[in-house]
């Protein structure tokens, strides 16, 4: 196995390479992740359902069948929340549904399983993926591993935490309204949602949340993040709609320069209100970085409403939580036993949302999204702090709490950058550019046109390149 010196010094891409020259057996790999796992999992509580034997017979098995697709023996562990993995038990952070298996993978799972990825189990969430902090009564608290007092953020926090605590290179995560690029954010990874639909959502789901909700990956590299795209990008069968992907992989595309680019830079909220200092020097020094390498850069904020949007997004979003238990009428105190009380808010509220106002906020979604996505008649990408806030101590969003309107008040506070990419369903990257004085990490976020995955990843990797980020805490 390989020392963690050694294993903390590649991504993935590059451990893939060690195993395509011989100089690593896949099994290696595998079991140099189990034994990181093992060793890290205790202060950080990321990974809450492990499968390692199962991982490594599988692998065995396909070895025995001479198989060796590129990824062969590579970890990954795939978010507990909306990802079938055929025999993995799926809770969707909830102890309520702790111990459900389904028979089938995801497409996206499958893609994966089939480019040799070994599973080895779930990474935390909150329940039901509805905050931004990951803590559940499930699963207890995931702990970042830049400071063990302030969270891994959410909602794929378990993900982030893996990750940047060095047990593997990349990790499933997804995305509703910033639960990729937060948890990125503050763990110091690179964090892509792609163009809505570039990923599959099938076969168990077809439109997900009008389209906001997104999957891929948190990584310590953008090439990890491009190769892994390469792998699930494109429609499956019965897809209701699709966001094409290029005719070359996007692992290829990212090492050429896009050419000179028309940026936009933003450095407050949307509407003009400040963010905490060191998250607004992140996305300016991202602009300033990008203006070095030639491109023209520009501070302009888009003319949309963000409330508005982010508004009627969160509470589309909270309205499919009636199809949890459909019917009319107040839910039973049956149905709601083992669920955390915002969950229940949540829940309540989905079941008093009329068709009217659900569909009426449909339409805000889709004026203000256009009116955002007109900034980019104008610019070619746009740059923005990833957070408003550093890494947030535990407990600033707690699931414990009642207060739905509260809660979201404050949800939007500590993260006004995500959502509007979510209803937009804008390609958007984290990136871990700066850090706070006492070392915490600190991203900005690069947004790009719809379908503009490609360009958003070039420039993306044209920062990485010219600035290396700092991939581990340890």
């Amino acid at each position: 196995m390989l020392t963690r010196e050694e294993w903390i010094g590649h991504d993935l891409v590059g451990l893939a390479a060690l195993v395509g020259k011989g100089d690593l057996a896949p099994r290696e790999v595998l079991e140099t992740a189990i034994r990181e796992i093992e060793a890290q999992n205790p202060r950080v509580n990321a990974v809450v359902v492990m499968q390692f034997e199962e991982a490594l017979d599988a692998l065995a098995a396909r070895e025995a069948q001479g198989e060796a697709p590129r990824f062969l023996g590579m970890p990954y562990l795939i978010k507990d929340l909306h990802a079938p993995v055929r025999g993995l038990p799926l809770s969707n952070g909830s102890e309520r549904f702790k111990g459900t298996v389904f028979d089938f993978d995801s497409t996206l799972v499958g893609r994966l399983r089939a480019a040799g990825f070994g599973f080895l189990g779930r990474s935390a969430s909150p329940e039901f993926g509805l905050t931004m902090e990951t803590d559940s009564a499930a699963w207890g608290l995931t702990r970042n591993p830049w400071d063990p007092e302030r969270g891994a953020g959410g909602s794929s926090g378990g993900a982030g935490a893996a990750v940047a605590s060095g047990m593997m290179p990349a990790a499933h995560a997804t995305d509703s309204a910033g639960s990729i690029r937060i948890p990125a954010a503050f763990n110091g990874l690179v964090g892509f949602k792609p163009s809505r639909a570039l990923n599959p959502f099938g076969p168990h789901r077809g439109d997900p949340n009008h389209g906001i909700s997104h999957e891929h990956a948190v990584t310590v590299s953008v090439r990890d993040s491009a190769a892994i795209l390469d792998v699930t990008a494109g429609p499956d069968s019965g897809a209701p709609y699709f966001t094409p992907k290029p005719t070359e992989p996007f692992e290829a595309l990212i090492e050429r320069a896009p050419g000179k680019l028309r940026i936009g830079l933003v450095t407050t909220r949307f509407d003009g209100t400040p963010v905490d200092a060191v998250c607004a020097e992140a996305a300016a020094m991202t602009g300033a970085l990008l203006a070095d390498l030639g491109h023209e850069v520009e501070e302009a904020r888009p003319d949309f409403d963000v409330h508005a949007l982010t508004d009627a997004m969160i509470r589309v979003l909270l309205a499919s939580l009636a199809g949890l238990y459909p019917g009319a009428g107040e839910l039973r105190d049956e149905e709601l036993a083992g669920l955390e009380p915002m969950t229940r808010a949540a829940l309540r509220y989905s079941r008093t949302v009329s068709l009217s106002d659900h569909l009426m906020r449909t339409a805000v979604i889709n004026r203000e999204a256009r009116r955002l996505a007109a900034y980019f008649d104008r610019f070619d990408l746009m740059v923005t702090p990833a957070t408003a806030t550093p890494p947030l101590p535990h407990k600033s969003l707690p699931m414990t709490s009642s207060d739905l309107e509260g809660f979201l008040e404050k949800l939007f506070d500590f993260s006004p950058f995500s959502s509007p990419f979510n209803a937009s369903g804008l390609p958007a990257i984290a990136l871990p550019v700066h850090q706070t004085p006492e070392g915490l990490p600190v991203g900005a976020q690069i947004v790009g046109p719809l379908a503009s995955d490609a360009l958003v990843l070039q420039a993306a990797r044209q920062v990485e390149m010219a600035r290396p980020f700092r991939r581990r805490p340890i």
